[in-house]
């Protein structure tokens, strides 16, 4: 194996989880729209074009430098974020200001540091973007957490938001082993072995003692489902629903997706795991009815 053919598999990895992932997010967020959910409830798919959100556009960002660096490179990413924040994708007040200021030439370690009286956020943003980094270190999962740890620190850097992107990578690292997914119990065994103490990883280790509960309504009213957007309140969960259905994409979307929430982001996390596996492709009608990745991500355009 030559050294580019390596990191070319790399590549094709990752980009396929950030194509699951934009489906996920993309198709999530539509039922935020009230008249569609109805259509929720049946498992029915609203008319396209679906428009993907800032879990998308971050992510982006993610595999651009990784292509670029083969690895994370806090001030390429931070400027990446920066340079290509579209304000109408659904970021929050505080991403918005602290990513203008960046591009006005603000150190976003200050400016990061400083969010919410200085604990940084402990929001979802770090894990709804991670999971092609994942896909990219499928032959090194522990590299996987430490890159996503760095990554995290970019925006987020209260320790829950950190672990919760650690946890993504490592569930994405881990469905992508090329030797084939493992269980849902080896999953999440996995990743809670690969993060530190944590509200995020006993929240893990509730899911992993969930993972025989049938009813998802059940599992996210004790895990939660990103309602109150924060780190904890949304990686277990959906992390649970991606460990349960690896190899088959549209049973994750449809399982996540039914308990509301975070919707566009619970699911950008469970579709970026799933399609990180060699069988997780989500259906060929879903990617065609999914807005375009942009034209500056690499491989983007055939």
């Amino acid at each position: 194996m030559t050294a580019d053919s390596s990191l070319d598999r790399r590549f094709d990895r990752a980009l396929a989880s950030l194509r699951g992932l934009s489906v996920g997010d993309a198709l999530g967020s539509q039922f935020f729209v009230p008249a569609h959910y109805p259509l929720l409830k049946r498992r029915e798919l609203p008319d396209g074009p679906w428009q993907w959100t800032d879990d998308t556009e971050m992510a982006c960002s993610v595999l651009a430098v990784l292509a670029r660096h083969e690895r994370i490179d806090q001030d390429a990413l931070a400027m990446s974020f920066a340079q290509h924040h579209d304000f109408d994708r659904g970021y929050g007040p505080a991403v918005n200001r602290m990513l203008r200021l960046i591009r006005e030439g603000g150190d976003w370690r200050e400016l990061a540091a400083a969010l919410f009286q200085g604990q940084g956020s402990w929001g979802n943003g770090a894990a709804m973007r991670i999971a092609p980094l994942g896909a990219w270190y499928a032959d090194d999962p522990e590299q996987a957490t430490h890159q996503a740890e760095i990554s995290a620190y970019t925006t987020h850097q209260h320790r829950e938001a950190v672990v919760g992107a650690m946890a993504v990578a490592a569930a994405a690292a881990l469905a992508a082993d090329p030797a084939g997914p493992p269980t849902p119990e080896k999953l999440l065994d996995g990743v809670i072995a690969l993060v530190p103490r944590s509200a995020v990883g006993a929240g893990l280790r509730r899911a992993r003692d969930m993972l025989d509960y049938g009813d998802a309504g059940t599992v996210a009213a004790v895990l939660g489902s990103g309602r109150r957007t924060s780190a904890h309140d949304t990686v277990p969960f959906a992390l649970w629903s991606a460990a349960r259905g690896l190899g088959d994409f549209e049973r994750v979307f449809w399982t996540t997706a039914q308990v509301g929430g975070d919707v566009d982001t619970t699911c950008a996390i469970a579709g970026g795991v799933v399609a990180a596996a060699a069988d997780g492709t989500p259906p060929a009608d879903w990617l065609r009815q999914t807005e375009a990745l942009p034209e500056w991500v690499p491989g983007a355009v055939a």
